[in-house]
């Protein structure tokens, strides 16, 4: 006899049904946020700023935190005007200035973006945002602070050659012997009008660049990635994080259910295939860092395992997850934002003293709701993320 189908609207409750009772069987007191973790700022949207996004954070030798964002003006698309802006804190996070003053002012064809904050090892800082002024051209840019950012010097590209990369926020890595990592999306063109949508693909390939005096030269890896399986997204904004024995450890998003992750043992010359990691997320970004005078590491993602509960598709919930195998596998996890109708993502980590700053965008603007959107501040204790 034939065999029935389950109709869309039951294949849908069932879905969300076996995700919820994953996650009651699954989920322990622990996942439940502790009274130490606080948020400590809302960024909203206004109709002057109806988007602010894609932070990351420093500390100066003062103790003051600065965290700097994309404020994007006149629209909130990717493509919208926006300049990078920041706000400081001199109570360990807890408060923060306002109203945010400008860092580099937009002198982009359409905008600046996915700002990186890293400090150097000469003791400097760097500041690495993307420069986006058409679909043909979009590339990141460098400045250079002596004095804890007071000034900087005059901008730098990191890219000589055309095209469209991506680099997201909060990624740059510096390694104990010093190098600079940089890992980029490269998107190719379909046609060469820089105006026309179309002639982005969105099918990206991972790719690193390699600078050993600190910015001021930089060079491709010898290796480049395309997904291993048909993909629309390929593999998009990748990140980076050295591992506590050298090697390297890289993970890019993709529309595949999972990131997919690479491996250097020579510091960013050359990477294995990638290949599916244990973090199973929709085509969102994950954040990586490896957490003081340790070995583990700490992951910020959509967690679409079936742990907890999920919408297809959606950027949520977002989970806090340690790994203390280089990233093989991840454990005592830990829900941060678990609203259905949010969207968390783009995460800067920054560690201070016994706990983790977070700054995410939770994306939720709707027809009905244009300023929905919102940059968070959330400072959460590390002992509650790292213990079981």
């Amino acid at each position: 006899m034939p065999v029935k189908t389950i109709s869309f609207p039951i294949r849908v409750f069932l879905r969300f049904f076996l995700a919820a009772a994953g996650s009651f069987l699954l989920a322990v007191p622990g996942d439940v946020p502790p009274s130490g973790d606080t948020l400590i700022l809302d960024i909203p949207s206004t109709p002057e700023n109806p988007r602010n996004s894609e932070g990351s954070f420093v500390t100066l030798r003062s103790g003051r935190i600065l965290f700097a964002y994309t404020q994007f003006y006149k629209g909130g698309s990717d493509e919208s005007p926006a300049r990078i802006v920041s706000v400081h804190s001199d109570d360990g996070g807890r408060s923060w200035s306002k109203p945010p003053q400008v860092l580099v002012e937009n002198r982009a064809g359409r905008n600046m973006m996915s700002v990186s904050l890293l400090r150097l090892k000469s003791g400097r800082i760097a500041l690495f945002y993307l420069i986006k002024n058409s679909w043909l051209d979009c590339r990141p840019w460098l400045q250079i602070s002596e004095n804890e950012g007071q000034t900087w010097s005059p901008p730098k590209l990191a890219t000589e050659s055309p095209g469209y990369f991506v680099l997201n926020n909060d990624r740059v890595a510096q390694l104990g012997s010093g190098r600079l990592v940089m890992p980029l999306a490269f998107h190719r063109s379909r046609s060469a009008d820089p105006q026309d949508r179309r002639t982005f693909d969105s099918r990206a390939i991972a790719m690193w660049y390699l600078s050993d005096d600190e910015g001021q030269t930089w060079r491709e890896s010898a290796d480049w990635w395309g997904p291993p399986l048909p993909s629309r997204s390929g593999l998009q904004e990748p990140g980076v994080v050295e591992l506590a024995d050298g090697g390297l450890f890289s993970w890019a998003r993709t529309d595949l259910g999972a990131q997919y992750l690479f491996l250097s043992s020579d510091s960013g010359i050359s990477w294995t295939p990638p290949v599916a990691s244990s973090l199973q997320s929709p085509l969102s970004p994950a954040s990586i860092k490896r957490l003081p005078d340790s070995a583990d590491l700490l992951a910020v993602y959509n967690d679409h395992s079936g742990r907890y509960p999920f919408p297809a598709g959606r950027r949520t919930p977002l989970v806090a997850a340690i790994s203390r195998d280089n990233g093989k596998t991840w454990e005592t996890l830990r829900m941060i934002e678990e609203d259905p109708a949010g969207s968390y993502c783009y995460t800067a980590i920054h560690f201070v003293k016994d706990a983790v700053l977070l700054g995410y965008i939770d994306f939720r603007a709707s027809k009905k709701d244009p300023l929905g959107n919102r940059l968070r501040l959330r400072k959460i204790p590390l002992d509650w993320l790292i213990h079981p």
